[in-house]
């Protein structure tokens, strides 16, 4: 499940200017004093992922943009909602925006699906899958466990199988993503795909929906790995 956020900035300032961690900020801010605050810390999957802004061009007074956030959670969704619907403004670092919200709503799988956000994936301490360096066997095998591991934890199931996700994976960019975290720069390699799958198995539907709305490989409560289905 998933929700559009349309934001309306009341000035004019570059794209560059709003980073991912101000959105996971509001997103975590929303949720001060409820029953879902005590998830900030655990040290577990966050089980939440968002889009980019779009358009990726320059700010320009009252010209709208737009995001989005999903979760296999549909009780977070909508509490997100309940909480944005009741908001006019809101700030991302030192920008003012409009923003209405819309109700929330689900996708259905298509063949293609393209990634709204890059995808991070560790390949060993504080080293990330990077086309240049590493085999696109190792991002599979990757991927595929850091997918099977968030959906076994969120519903408690030992689901596996043994082909690939997908049928086809066409690289799209390589990104490198400078992030603050407590005050430190940090430096994280991520990749766009276009990925293709001609058939959802009736006993994997699960699966493929909660990745769609939990987003692909590592870092997805940052704004990574965020994923949308499109007609070819």
């Amino acid at each position: 499940m998933r929700i559009k956020i349309a934001l309306t900035p009341l000035s004019n300032f570059l794209c560059s200017e709003i980073q991912s961690y101000f959105i996971q900020g509001l997103i975590w801010n929303l949720t001060k004093g409820t029953e879902f605050s005590k998830y900030h810390d655990l040290p577990k999957f966050k089980y939440f992922c968002f889009s980019e802004i779009f358009p990726p061009t320059n700010f320009k007074e009252g010209e709208e943009k737009y995001f989005l956030i999903s979760s296999p959670d549909r009780i977070f969704i909508k509490f997100l909602y309940s909480r944005l619907k009741e908001l006019e403004y809101i700030k991302l670092g030192q920008y003012k925006f409009e923003i209405g919200v819309s109700k929330p709503f689900s996708l259905k799988f298509k063949r293609r699906w393209i990634t709204g956000s890059p995808i991070v994936l560790q390949v060993g301490r504080n080293v990330y899958w990077s086309k240049k360096y590493h085999s696109l066997d190792l991002f599979l095998r990757r991927l595929k466990e850091n997918a099977l591991k968030k959906y076994n934890s969120f519903y408690n199931e030992n689901l596996d199988f043994e082909e690939d996700i997908f049928d086809s994976f066409i690289p799209k960019k390589q990104v490198a993503i400078h992030l603050r975290k407590e005050q430190r720069e940090a430096r994280i390699i991520g990749t766009k795909w276009i990925f293709e799958k001609r058939h959802y198995p009736k006993e994997l539907r699960k699966f493929y929906k909660f990745i769609l709305d939990c987003g692909l490989g590592e870092k997805n409560s940052m704004g990574f790995g965020f994923v949308n289905p499109v007609k070819i």
